[in-house]
């Protein structure tokens, strides 16, 4: 099979230049035709990719479904994969029974955890890509992939890549040099000022510092719009306040202090989904931005378009997923390199 698309992809190439004569048409409709039937000897073998990624719906023209086309997007090197051998939906469908089980004991066992989330992989990417379920339905049924630890083996199931590792390697190679094209831009944007000021009032723990002041500028410098991403909240005020209408976000909880003006004093760190807290207790914003964009990913949630750019950026640069990427992108990604 690899041998005879081979051979259709050259004669391909070679009736597309120019003064090839004539017959591309005809190439062209025989080789998407030949795709085609392929595809769909696939969807009737049972592969759960291409059943999933159907340009039409079952539905009729009136079904808002019917158009939408689901495929890797991201870099997903495991979009929809298939079930392992001897199991299918309803044998899944126990073990996930019995995942759930376990988390619900005083004492987990986090090997028995581990190795039921492996085996239940397939299942649970198809319920996600198929049913586009709300954050909410997926802890009730998945509550595992919300760990810290899983949070990490789901992207690197997804992926192949390392979450953390990766994200702080890329933080610490491109930190310095973010904040020096912050401090070029200084002028424009009131709020690049103030990151700068805080940084430059540090004595201690520099590189944490220098990781944080660079993610909180990033949005601002890719021009992302006044919606934040790194929202701020007192531990005096209700937080349903502070996450209401919020879809994507990192919130930070600072103590309620009389005392004289100075830095804030962070309690609490945590992830926003759909304006509820998913994950708290975090130790810092780097660690909870890369949880983040983890989730992202395991809960295949579409990067919300008033932080496209961010996520963007950490997708393509930091993380090296896709190949291509916007021209705002290209541009930051250039003077990085520079």
């Amino acid at each position: 099979m690899t041998s005879v698309a081979a051979g259709l992809a050259v004669k391909y190439r070679c009736l597309k230049e120019p003064g090839s004569g004539s017959g591309y048409a005809g190439w062209d409709k025989s080789i998407k035709c030949k795709l085609g039937n392929y595809r769909s000897k696939l969807r009737e073998a049972g592969c759960n990719e291409v059943a999933v990624n159907r340009k039409r719906g079952r539905g009729d023209d009136s079904d808002p479904n019917r158009f939408i086309l689901k495929k890797p997007k991201r870099g997903e090197v495991n979009f929809i994969p298939q079930h392992p051998e001897n199991y299918d939906d309803s044998s899944l469908e126990q073990e996930r029974c019995l995942l759930v089980d376990e988390l619900k004991k005083r004492g987990n066992d986090m090997a028995l955890i581990r190795q039921k989330m492996d085996l239940t992989f397939s299942l649970r990417r198809k319920e996600i890509m198929e049913m586009q379920p709300l954050v909410k339905e997926v802890q009730e049924r998945w509550p595992a992939l919300f760990l810290k630890e899983q949070i990490c083996a789901e992207f690197m199931c997804i992926t192949t890549k390392d979450l953390l590792e990766t994200f702080m390697t890329a933080l610490d190679t491109y930190s310095i040099q973010l904040i020096k094209l912050f401090r070029a831009r200084k002028g424009a944007f009131n709020n690049e000022i103030n990151l700068l000021q805080r940084f430059d009032n540090q004595m201690s723990n520099i590189v944490q510092h220098r990781r944080t002041i660079s993610l909180e500028g990033l949005p601002i410098f890719v021009r992302d719009t006044e919606s934040k991403l790194f929202l701020t909240c007192l531990d005096t005020d209700p937080v349903e306040r502070s996450t209401k209408g919020v879809k994507v976000g990192i919130l930070a909880v600072l103590e309620d202090s009389n005392g004289p003006a100075s830095e804030p004093t962070v309690v609490n760190i945590g992830i926003v989904l759909e304006e509820d807290i998913i994950l708290a207790d975090l130790p810092d914003l780097p660690t909870a931005c890369a949880y983040l964009f983890g989730l992202l990913y395991g809960l295949n949630i579409e990067f919300p378009k008033e932080h496209r750019y961010t996520f963007e950026a950490i997708q393509h640069i930091f993380m090296e997923l896709t190949p291509t990427c916007s021209q705002r992108v290209r541009s930051l990604k250039t003077k990085l390199l520079v």
